[in-house]
């Protein structure tokens, strides 16, 4: 007999070999056909897959991110075991399972797979599904497993085997179909009951822009067929959404092939939503003690040799910059906070000077690959708000809580009130990935915890989801259509002080090494707005909007009273602009609706008689007329009972 402890610390006696599966039949039926997957001392484990010694286990359901794992990791293997049957000869290179949905990438072998070949992919998917085939785990050995699939010509499998180890080497079966993986997987394929191929993408084999370049499908399943039209519903609003489409349809930003993929152009308006996101922050930064610094965009490339960042992003950064002088090199910036680390030692630092709070809006590069570029939240040169808090380690947690107060507020002043926290832990069985002594990351890692719990944040823990320096904390926001984003991020650094040699000197008058926070509530610029624009649908908060109001003359003759109705607005510092074009009214409402202006004042004969505007709020339509001086006074009064808020 074997013990098992479930999540409760309750305690059940099972024969030695009980299934994850046998223990949920133990529990409840429901259960049982609910469960997806299981987790066996910490480890993914497959819910067949026999239990030999006493373990913890958690058992997952569809709404749990651990199920809808397995069942997307099962669903990117049938999506390959189809592509297999309807393009004979196709080689195959990794599939995973995503945040929202799987990919496989593919080599296609002189196929060519298109967007009218979706309907086929789906069609076969879901008919090799209802054949129920047991998915099936083997252990195989390193050899084995080369000849395997080296008869099969599946190089790309064959060069992931050269380098596992031997003994730790698995693969599933499917029908017809064996592929190398560590699983988890679902017991057959039966519980897959719709299916949507979404989209086609580029991928170079291994991110390695000198590698082959494969074909990434990406595809999505469910459960139950509700759910997929559920989604597709979903989708559908998320187009509408598109912070591609808004941003042009309000004049926020653009791009252009002459100045580079992935390097967005701040229109006048954009530049002024932006400038109102910092200035903001600075206000809140101000507050809390920070100094704002301004660091250069570029650095010599041995300040990142020296920080790490080299060796780990090297090869995603923009080649290096070759001066006339003898080997010297410069990289375009990709992190803000080597430099920060510089501004701390231009100067002796004493315990009194504790804690340092040094913040940039610093724009950094990194060459991202052009198959993975996307509007505002993948680009190639984007602005952090970032900040690095050099403090002793006994000042670590107060700071971190300090740090979690500013996020909490700017989610609260922007209505991303559902959000989740992810403490991101480094992999105890993986440690060449990271910096650092074994004791500094456990320190590190400790004041996260101890920080969460004392704010009484629910958050889950994850292995393996570290920086490379240290542990973070990582808040995903769910937007209005709940899609899931992440944005503010806390990270405790123990290692980047060390490699730059940061001092301070104690009480004891003995050199001591601070402990370094890094920041970013927003996480980048770019990326924010984005996701501000697509949460919000265009229509942002009124004190943030970069036009609060429209004045539309309703003819020529009436130009010059609506000019004078936006200086009277302009001196009650509300932002106004007139639409003078010789256009009929409907066509300017039409066209101010569409670049989401919150308030439209309508003049006209009537009103300038009267001294009035005939006022349309965003959303809730004609107001009717009143006096430019009330408007101004209630506008003025919304504006600032929501920045109390």
């Amino acid at each position: 007999m074997i013990n098992i402890t479930f999540p409760d610390n309750s305690v059940k006696a099972f024969e030695a070999g009980v299934t994850p599966l046998q223990v949920a039949e133990s529990l409840s039926p429901q259960l049982a056909r609910d469960v997806l997957a299981a987790y066996v001392n910490g480890t993914e484990w497959d819910i067949n897959r026999p239990i030999e010694a006493d373990a913890t286990i958690q058992l997952f359901k569809w709404d749990d991110p651990e199920g809808k794992h397995a069942f997307w990791h099962s669903s990117a293997h049938l999506l390959a075991e189809a592509l297999q049957q309807l393009f004979p000869g196709v080689k195959f290179g990794i599939g995973p399972a995503v945040e929202s949905g799987f990919y496989y990438d593919i080599d296609p072998n002189g196929h060519q797979i298109t967007a009218a070949d979706f309907p086929a992919i789906e069609k076969k998917m879901l008919e090799l599904a209802r054949t129920k085939h047991p998915i099936v785990r083997a252990d195989i050995s390193k050899d084995d497993a080369l000849r395997m699939f080296g008869e099969r010509g599946e190089e790309y499998k064959c060069e992931l085997i050269s380098e596992l180890e031997d003994g730790k080497i698995t693969t599933y079966t499917q029908g017809d179909f064996t592929d190398l993986c560590r699983g988890p997987h679902l017991p057959d394929t039966a519980p897959i009951k719709a299916v949507k191929i979404t989209s086609l993408a580029g991928a170079y084999w291994r991110g390695d822009a000198t590698r082959h370049q494969l074909v990434r499908v990406y595809g999505i399943s469910f459960p139950k067929q509700k759910m997929l039209e559920e989604y597709n519903a979903l989708m559908e609003e998320a187009k509408k959404r598109d912070h591609r489409k808004l941003g042009k349809e309000m004049e926020l930003f653009a791009f252009s092939q002459n100045v580079g993929a992935g390097l967005p152009l701040w229109l006048p308006k954009g530049a002024a939503l932006r400038d109102r996101l910092e200035q903001f922050l600075r206000k809140i930064q101000k507050r809390y003690g920070y100094l704002q610094v301004i660091t250069p965009h570029i650095g010599n490339k041995m300040l990142y040799v020296t920080s790490g960042h080299y060796a780990k992003y090297g090869k995603d950064s923009f080649q290096p910059i070759h001066t006339p002088e003898e080997g010297e090199e410069y990289l375009l910036k990709p992190m803000n906070c080597p430099h920060h680390c510089e501004i701390y030692r231009s100067s002796p630092r004493s315990y009194r000077d504790l804690p340092l709070r040094l913040a940039e809006f610093g724009t950094v590069y990194r060459y991202e690959q052009s198959g993975e570029l996307h509007g505002l939240t993948r680009v190639r040169g984007f602005t952090q708000d970032d900040a690095h808090i050099f403090c002793s380690p006994e000042q670590i947690k107060d700071e971190f809580l300090k740090v979690m107060d500013i996020i909490f507020y700017i989610f609260k002043a922007l209505k991303f009130e559902n959000f989740e926290a992810q403490i991101s832990l480094r992999d105890p069985a993986n440690k060449e990935k990271y910096i650092g002594s074994d004791e500094n990351w456990h320190l590190a890692e400790q004041a996260i915890i101890e920080a969460c719990e004392e704010k009484g944040l629910n958050a889950r823990k994850e292995l393996g989801e570290a920086a490379f320096y240290g542990p973070k904390l990582d808040f995903m926001v769910k937007d209005a259509i709940g899609r899931r984003w992440q944005l503010g991020t806390i990270q405790v650094d123990y290692n980047l002080p060390e490699r730059f040699q940061l001092e301070y000197t104690g009480a004891d008058n003995q050199k001591h090494r601070p402990v370094m926070i890094h920041r970013a509530p927003f996480g980048s610029m770019e990326r924010f707005v984005a996701v501000l624009l697509e949460h919000t649908a265009g229509h942002l908060p009124l004190w943030l909007a970069p036009e609060q109001v429209a004045i539309l003359p309703i003819s020529e003759k009436f130009n010059d009273y609506a000019r004078e109705v936006a200086r009277i607005l302009d001196d009650a510092d509300i932002r106004a602009t007139v639409d003078d074009r010789n256009e009929k009214i409907g066509r300017k409402i039409r066209d101010n609706q569409m670049r989401r202006m919150p308030y439209m004042l309508i003049v006209g004969e009537k009103e300038q008689e009267n001294g009035e505007v005939s006022v349309r709020k965003s959303g809730e339509g004609d107001l009717g007329s009143m006096k430019i001086a009330t408007f101004a006074e209630n506008l003025t009064r919304e504006i600032e009972a929501m920045i109390k808020q």
